[in-house]
């Protein structure tokens, strides 16, 4: 999707906050519907059947024909979409939307004269019951079908046409690139470069910690809760926005210089699960692990190889990660102890020493053709060479540069 900064009039936020007031209220009468849902009741009601009794209650609820229709139909096609996901296993439930999260509505059957430019900066979009609504035109705008109006928790407006840029041409040098993601260093290439997701600054940090301290003091639903909480959202999005912007501008590089791009193929989901546990079996080191979950998800480990993947389409190899950080990509041995710390790898077999991420980041563009033997911290040969289970040239090959 491309995506651009709206910039409504304050009579025009007024609508377009009850349209996602609208959209939210379906979604959610179509979530309570489908819990009630067991095999003795019936089928739950489908897309077809929750459109008819929409329109029954538009005529019995002035409220809610005083929106659009539009809006509220696609809330209920975007749900039924979601159901037939989950039931396919690619996504979870579908589950009730709050206020200020997930704020947004989605309008389709867009025409060409709906998108109009007014100059070189700026672009008109119309929107139902609102009318022309301004977007910064920071590049060309798609031709699209339809488009998403959300509002972060920021107060910000955003409009994204669902139209699918065209994926980055391969540079055909037959270069290959290993990944190796990390909380420390957020991204270490095979090549020898350290990439770092930008965070917030000491400044930002210390004001954040001010107005989360401040919002423990403030009464729980007032008006000055609001605005802390409203403080708190803005200064979080500079971080989600540099984030973005980080994996969009790294993916895009990445997707121009290398012909195959090799990640670790980890499940993120789980791997930032809690540790809390239950009240019965409470889990173990959960501050330790709530800190980890932190700095995972703060250097987009999953934003980069989803948007790699969309970039670099065939391109993304995902290698398994076992032994990845603990294998010698010069000589293939693998031991637990040749990392002695986050950043030192050092080999007892041919006295390799090189830094930990870019050493695995080699073995991960190699895709584990070297590591079939090892020497472990019990015992073994320390002096053998291990033996390939596929026929390999004489040395390993200079990856990534």
């Amino acid at each position: 999707m491309s995506r651009y900064r709206l910039y409504p009039t304050a009579s025009q936020a007024v609508v377009m906050e009850n349209h996602c007031r609208n959209a939210r209220y379906v979604w959610n009468l179509a979530v309570e519907q489908q819990s009630w849902w067991n095999p003795r009741r019936g089928p739950a009601p489908g897309y077809a059947e929750q459109n008819r009794q929409l329109t029954e209650a538009r005529r019995a609820f002035g409220w809610l024909a005083a929106g659009s229709i539009i809006v509220q139909q696609q809330a209920l096609r975007d749900f039924s979409t979601a159901m037939a996901n989950f039931f396919r296993g690619s996504h979870r439930k579908p589950c009730f939307r709050k206020r200020g999260r997930s704020e947004g509505f989605r309008i389709v059957a867009v025409k060409a004269g709906d998108v109009r430019q007014v100059n070189r900066r700026w672009s008109e979009v119309r929107v139902p019951k609102v009318g022309w609504v301004r977007f910064r035109r920071s590049r060309a705008v798609p031709d699209a079908k339809s488009y998403r109006v959300t509002r972060d928790r920021a107060g910000r407006w955003h409009v994204a046409f669902a139209a699918v840029p065209a994926p980055i041409p391969a540079p055909g040098t037959g270069r290959v690139v290993g990944v190796d993601r990390g909380v420390t260093v957020s991204a270490a290439l095979s090549s020898g470069e350290q990439l770092s997701c930008p965070g917030l600054r000491p400044t930002e940090v210390a004001r954040l910690r001010r107005l989360q301290r401040r919002l423990a003091r403030v009464q729980r639903g007032s008006v000055r809760g609001a605005r802390v909480k409203a403080r708190i959202a803005r200064v979080k999005a500079r971080e989600v926005d540099r984030r973005k912007d980080w994996a969009e501008k790294t993916s895009t590089d990445l997707a121009r210089r290398y012909d195959v791009i090799r990640i670790e193929d980890l499940n993120i989901r789980n791997l930032t699960r809690s540790a809390r546990g239950t009240v019965e079996e409470p889990g173990r080191n959960v501050r330790q692990k709530a800190g980890l979950n932190r700095g995972v998800l703060a250097n987009a480990w999953g934003l980069l190889v989803q948007r790699l993947e969309q970039k670099a389409p065939g391109r993304v190899e995902r290698i398994n990660p076992a032994w990845t950080s603990l294998t010698c990509n010069i000589c293939g041995t693998r031991d637990p102890e040749a990392r002695e710390n986050q950043a030192v790898f050092r080999c007892r077999t041919c006295g390799q020493q090189a830094n930990a991420d870019m050493n695995a980041a080699r073995n991960i563009a190699l895709g584990h053709q070297w590591a079939t033997t090892w020497v472990t911290a019990r015992g073994g040969d320390a002096n053998r060479r291990p033996v390939n289970r596929e026929p390999q040239p004489s040395a390993p090959p200079l990856v990534g540069v």
